[in-house]
């Protein structure tokens, strides 16, 4: 009798018993559910972080030096929590631990906020910049690429697109950050509240996915089994890692240094703070609406450019946004300018994880995303932030702006000549992961409407 799933005869397990399989239905339903887990992290996450800068300089009153320190603290306890974080999943495969762990720090975002991180940054700001700094790495800002990169293996296991997935992300985002700032102008407290609420629907959706294939559910969980920290160490030895490693911290963390005090400098364009927290609330809603369709659209231009130029035009995109910035003053312009967001990210976040799945051995995959490029990031951010809040008080947002692009349009320049060609995406030694390639059949060119290469890459 064949196999209606996979087109091939039965198959069996240990002491001959049939082996489970994932059906259709049950492929269709993870997929819905990680979306939805995507769609309702975002929803938190943007409630409680979309206008954390205005949260610092209008609630908590801060200068933007000090909300820089802030911010700097923030991407210093992410490159302690991101190597953890990676390893760890590497380790679990498609197991869901650490996905609980981050599930039940979410929760407490709302007393997090009301409670312990806003008071200790008005009366003890160091142990706040701490505590915050520990806290919003572990519920979030590591928690998402943990959230992303399982995503993507589910993906390659399954046989669906990630970008289809982290589409329902963006649209959670900017479904969230429609109210924030409406929210904001009432009480800011109120998006700490929702946020912990729609982190209990995220916790369900997570606790009801599952992984029921037993042959290949088994094959992923012996590869991630294998994954030490000798692999790990061993990829200080290749150059593509450094090229990577370059990009990331000299053109995606200058320009998210940039992106994060965005919605302060946009904000004091408008007469009053309300009305600029309203529009600046509107309009990310706006992008990021824009920015889910791109997560759709992305995969058809990445695979036909390829990953490193892809890498390389949104690199081009990051310049051109941060220089306009710098150059127009006008509310319209530089709105039109924001919009400009919606398809650098969707952009550069397919080609990551294109590039490492090219690059590098599929079962680091988590290790490689969260240190190569989300680790990455935040040690950049780490050392830029504190200069770009020097330029902020001293020659103001503008003429920082200016600056930030020209370091970003030099290295993407440089990137050129660092990220290694797709063409020697074969090369190498590696053998094949079949456990996360999608069996023959199954949905990956039917829902996707493309052919996607699901073998791993190699080192």
């Amino acid at each position: 009798m064949t196999d209606q799933t996979t087109g091939q005869g039965p198959t069996t397990g240990h002491h001959g018993a049939p082996a489970v399989t994932t059906g259709p239905s049950r492929r269709r339903l993870n997929f819905t559910l990680v979306s939805a887990a995507l769609f309702m992290f975002f929803v938190t996450w943007s409630l409680s972080w979309s206008l954390f800068s205005i949260w610092l300089t209008q609630d908590i009153g801060l200068s933007a030096g000090r909300s820089s320190l802030v911010i700097s603290a923030n991407a210093i306890g992410c490159l302690i929590t991101m190597p953890v974080y990676g390893y760890l999943q590497d380790k679990l495969g498609l197991r869901k631990n650490l996905l609980y762990w981050v599930s039940g720090l979410m929760l407490l975002v709302g007393p997090m906020y009301i409670y312990v991180y806003g008071p200790l940054l008005k009366t003890q700001f160091a142990l706040g910049l701490l505590v915050g700094a520990a806290y919003l790495a572990m519920a979030f800002a590591v928690a998402v690429a943990t959230l992303e990169s399982y995503t993507e293996r589910l993906g390659r296991f399954h046989g669906f697109e990630f970008g289809r997935a982290r589409m329902f992300g963006s649209l959670g985002w900017a479904a969230a950050t429609f109210f924030a700032g409406r929210l904001f102008n009432i009480d800011p407290r109120l998006n700490f509240w929702a946020a912990s609420v729609s982190a209990a629907v995220f916790l369900v959706l997570i606790v009801s996915i599952r992984v029921t294939d037993g042959r290949r559910s088994a094959a992923v969980e012996a590869a991630a089994s294998s994954v030490s920290m000798a692999d790990v160490k061993s990829l200080l030895r290749y150059p593509a890692f450094w090229g990577l490693l370059l990009f990331v911290i000299a053109v995606t963390a200058t320009y998210n240094t940039y992106d994060q005090m965005f919605p302060s400098y946009f904000a004091s364009l408008f007469s009053t703070a309300g009305e600029g927290n309203r529009m600046y609330s509107d309009l990310n809603s706006v992008q990021v609406f824009l920015e889910a369709g791109g997560m759709a659209l992305a995969p058809f231009l990445v695979n036909r450019l390829g990953p490193k130029k892809s890498l390389l035009l949104s690199g081009c995109i990051m310049a051109a946004r941060i220089g306009l910035s710098g150059l127009v003053t006008d509310p319209a312009a530089i709105s039109a300018v924001k919009l400009m967001h919606a398809a650098e990210l969707p952009i550069m976040l397919i080609a990551i994880f294109k590039y490492i799945n090219l690059h590098f051995e599929s079962r680091l995959s988590s290790s490689i995303y969260l240190v190569g490029f989300q680790l990455a990031a935040q040690l950049g951010a780490a050392v830029i932030s504190p200069l770009a809040g020097i330029g902020y008080d001293s020659i103001g947002f503008a003429r920082t702006y200016l600056l930030l692009a020209g370091v970003v349009a030099l290295f993407t320049a440089l990137s050129v000549l660092t990220l290694r060609p797709d063409a020697k995406a074969l090369s190498g030694s590696a053998l094949p992961d079949p456990a996360l390639a999608a069996p023959a059949g199954r949905e990956n060119a039917s829902e996707s409407g493309e052919h996607e290469t699901l073998l791993p890459a190699k080192l």
